[in-house]
């Protein structure tokens, strides 16, 4: 009896043995894939954001403007741009 409980042990050992180094990729690979997923979501949400400000800056003109402006600097014909200092820097 003692014998037969020994063989299975040993047995068992050997298979876990076997199959724990398979097991361990498989975690890993399990890892990877959930990062990949993650970032395939960040890149179809930016994409989908990309898509839209697209479509405004193609359709919208007044979202054209308000980009030409902030992001370029661009003033309209006669327009004066003021920057204003603050208080502090106005004595140095």
């Amino acid at each position: 009896m003692l014998k037969n409980a020994f063989i299975l042990f040993v047995f068992a050992l050997c298979v876990l043995l076997n199959f724990l180094p398979s097991f361990s990729k498989w975690q890993d690979a399990k890892a990877l894939d959930r990062e990949y997923q993650r970032r395939i979501e960040e890149m179809e949400a930016e994409k989908t954001r990309l898509l839209e400000e697209k479509r405004l800056l193609e359709e919208d003109p007044d979202y054209l403007e308000k980009v030409a402006r902030e992001k370029m600097g661009l003033i309209r014909e006669g327009e004066v741009i003021y920057h204003l200092m603050p208080a502090n820097a106005v004595g140095e």
